[in-house]
């Protein structure tokens, strides 16, 4: 395994990160400590879990992902093992996440209340790392879109009361350091600057999804990473299963993901998604490479990434996927990659 550190800490986490949100839907409590065992004993030190896990969210099954790592910590007696992070939700409509709440927000009532329900699911005194899981304001995040479409609203927490809130739970030692997700260049900075301004916990992470159909990251975001030290933790590596080449030519495993929630995920089905994943997928086998162990790495070796978040729901994807630290891609195929991306620039952002 190979170890980075987490931001401007001392903390060395490990490149592959595990995600779990998939535990409490497609995965039992027994498939979760399976996988939480092999990827420990593979080196993996670092997890990321979320207080709405299990996805697709709804009220039945909040709080379950975090749930199973309790037990296991309980279990296993292996807390000081493991880095973990845990995320807060953004404003949603969601107003069953949190009780007495409208309108799902980032204010500091909200933030404590998550917070300390994390502790209890998780059946710890600490969280490593506390992201922010999405904006509060209407950043665009998800719009699938690379331009920001400004909305003229105020109806919105601030970032200073967020991260106002997030300090706060550094400083009684509930939560270690903060990080955010999903966030924009524009987000970031205002969290760096307003650390600094106001002498708050600093953030050590930006936790964005990227991989070969969506590389919006690089756009700005990854020299902020670099110069600031808030690393990429980079989230849905395989796009959603796409770049393991389970759903080419219209394949559809049965009870994976697509299958079971195909309107949920339609991130990576755009105009020219399939011929950049037909392009990528030629491309592995031309080098003999595992087309979801070449995407994995080509994450894991940016200057800008922290560490890259896998996510299994059957043991022999995680171990493929761990494993991808493994191998090393040729100065030649990351040449023929950069084309690729230049013939389809970003399909999905």
């Amino acid at each position: 395994m190979n170890f980075k550190k987490l931001g401007s800490t001392e903390i060395a986490v490990s490149s592959i990160c595990l995600g779990t949100m998939t535990w409490g839907e497609q995965n039992t409590q027994k498939d979760a400590f399976e996988q939480m065992d092999y990827a420990l004993d593979q080196g993996v030190n670092f997890f990321d879990t979320a207080e709405l896990y299990a996805v697709p969210m709804k009220p039945e099954t909040r709080g379950k992902t975090s749930q199973f790592i309790g037990e296991w910590f309980l279990k296993t007696k292996k807390r000081n093992k493991i880095v973990l992070a845990d995320k807060v939700a953004g404003a949603s409509p969601m107003n069953w996440l949190r009780p007495n709440s409208e309108k799902t927000s980032l204010n500091k009532k909200q933030i404590k209340f998550a917070c300390d329900r994390s502790l209890k699911d998780l059946k710890t005194d600490y969280i490593d790392l506390y992201q922010v899981h999405w904006t509060d304001r209407p950043s665009g995040t998800f719009s699938g879109k690379l331009e920001y479409e400004h909305k003229n609203t105020d109806d919105f927490v601030n970032i200073e009361e967020t991260l106002d809130a997030l300090n706060n739970l550094v400083k009684v030692g509930k939560v270690r350091h903060i990080g955010i997700s999903n966030e924009t260049a524009w987000g970031t900075n205002q969290y760096l600057k307003l650390a600094e301004q106001k002498k708050l916990a600093k953030i050590v992470s930006v936790q964005n999804a990227y991989n070969f159909l969506n590389r919006a990251f690089e756009i700005g975001l990854s020299e902020i990473a670099i110069r600031e030290r808030v690393g990429l933790l980079a989230y849905s590596p395989l796009a959603s299963g796409y770049l393991s080449g389970k759903y080419r030519n219209g394949a559809m495993p049965k009870k994976s993901r697509m299958d079971l929630f195909y309107d949920f995920w339609g991130r990576y089905r755009t105009m020219h998604s399939e011929k950049a994943i037909e392009a990528y997928w030629d491309l592995a086998k031309n080098y003999n490479l595992n087309l979801a162990q070449m995407s994995i790495k080509f994450c894991e070796i940016q200057p800008f990434v922290t560490s890259v978040i896998i996510g299994a729901t059957k043991m022999e994807q995680l171990k493929t996927n761990i494993d991808s630290v493994n191998i090393n891609l040729e100065k030649e195929l990351i040449t023929k990659i950069g084309e690729i991306q230049k013939r389809y620039p970003n399909p999905c952002p």
